[in-house]
């Protein structure tokens, strides 16, 4: 069952124009990856399918569950149930870890979840990370190291349960004991009745992980789809034989 629909998807960035024709379906129970050198769209896709304001979609339709939400606020695409992790998650003084992710799965349900439930849930969640439990307290990823900034993505990811995960370069710049730890998570958190859609550069996540579809994206287009073989290729022979 098709859970995220992209047709003909054309954005721009600025006078630029970044996405240049995009097609990509995903259903339940799938993990995606999308790979392409530097340049060539990933982000933006990632930040298209959200809505962030600075992308502008010149043409084609974003459906999730078969309703069009190309025009909806990014808040909205997120109660529909979609998840982005960052490239480099921004800290927030102020507010705790746990009170963040209590305040996000509040607007998504529409109820306030019982403290010392949720609670539980979320340092339950964070000892699979190897997550010190004492950081549910502190102030949301200030002076955290950059794999414990990830591993917060991977733990709000666990928490809030959404529909289709975006996990933008989230193994970036981590060690490997970090790249292992984030795809636990993404292993804990796969199931029949959601999906993954991995953005990366590199093939060290991938290891241990059940991916179904590996897709080459360059100059703005998917240009090839294949299994996790391809990303092998990719690694060993870089990107050049797949451009035209």
């Amino acid at each position: 069952m098709k859970l995220l629909e992209i047709n003909n998807l054309r954005t721009k960035v600025g006078d630029k124009e970044i996405l240049k024709g995009l097609n990509l379906n995903i259903n339940k129970g799938e993990i995606h990856v999308i790979m392409g050198p530097n340049g060539a769209g990933k982000s933006t896709l990632a930040n298209t399918i959200l809505h962030n304001p600075e992308y502008e979609i010149l043409e084609g339709s974003i459906l999730l569950d078969g309703e069009d939400i190309s025009k909806l606020n990014t808040d909205e695409i997120a109660r529909k149930g979609i998840f982005m992790s960052f490239q480099s998650p921004e800290e927030i003084p102020g507010i705790s870890v746990m009170n963040f992710i209590k305040y996000a799965k509040s607007k998504i349900t529409g109820e306030t979840p019982n403290y010392f439930e949720f609670r539980e849930e979320v340092t339950n969640n964070m000892k699979e990370l190897d997550f010190k439990e004492s950081y549910i307290s502190r102030n949301m990823n200030v002076g955290f190291s950059g794999g414990e900034k990830k591993k917060n993505e991977i733990l709000q990811m666990l928490t809030l349960k959404p529909k289709l995960a975006i996990l933008d370069e989230t193994d970036s710049g981590l060690d490997v004991d970090a790249i292992r730890t984030v795809a636990k998570g993404i292993k804990m958190f796969a199931n029949s009745e959601n999906a993954v859609l991995i953005i990366t550069h590199g093939t060290k996540i991938l290891q241990g992980l059940d991916v179904d579809y590996v897709h080459v994206l360059i100059d703005g287009k998917i240009v090839q789809t294949g299994t996790s073989k391809l990303a092998n290729m990719i690694e060993e022979k870089g990107y050049d034989i797949f451009r035209q």
